[in-house]
């Protein structure tokens, strides 16, 4: 199963619940889990307020969200001047900002940022998902014979081949 959805978006605070609301829905109705929705939710709003606040240069960033199987793959891509992510210091755990990478360290996956030169930087974040009983996302996966999710025994499936 895969659904990818890509947005370009104004520079704007605006611009971050439309985002948010746009990739929970799809992930609700998909069947995700709710903590997974919101650590998906989490992340991508510090990513895009990151943008906001720090890119600089242009008027508009792109978001892209793919759900491929049981991964959910986010890229948040600005047209700044980049940034290097080691050089972000540690922000104490009451400071009310500077904490948006650690958020993302924390609940990503995977995380991974890329500086293209000229062009801004891209922040890539993976989650593995899980699924709630008889989600629609389980039917999809079923229907194309993608692996088992959630724990359920591997085996062969019923039509097709070992």
């Amino acid at each position: 199963m895969e659904a990818t959805i890509a947005l370009r978006l104004p520079r704007d605070a605006a611009s971050v619940p439309l985002i948010r609301q746009i990739l929970e829905a799809t992930l609700n109705t998909l069947g995700v889990e709710e903590q997974i929705r919101d650590d998906i939710e989490l992340m991508l709003s510090e990513a895009c307020s990151n943008v906001i606040r720090h890119a600089g240069a242009g008027d508009e960033y792109t978001v892209s969200a793919g759900v491929h199987d049981d991964l959910c793959v986010i890229k948040v891509i600005d047209m700044g001047n980049g940034f290097d992510p080691r050089l972000v210091g540690q922000a104490p755990p009451e400071a009310e900002h500077g904490r948006g990478i650690q958020i993302m360290r924390a609940l990503a996956d995977d995380i991974r940022f890329t500086n293209r030169a000229e062009h801004g930087a891209v922040v890539c974040l993976e989650k593995r998902l899980r699924f709630l009983p008889g989600a629609a996302a389980s039917t999809f996966m079923e229907a194309e014979g993608a692996a088992p999710m959630n724990g359920e025994a591997a085996g062969p499936r019923p039509g097709r081949p070992l």
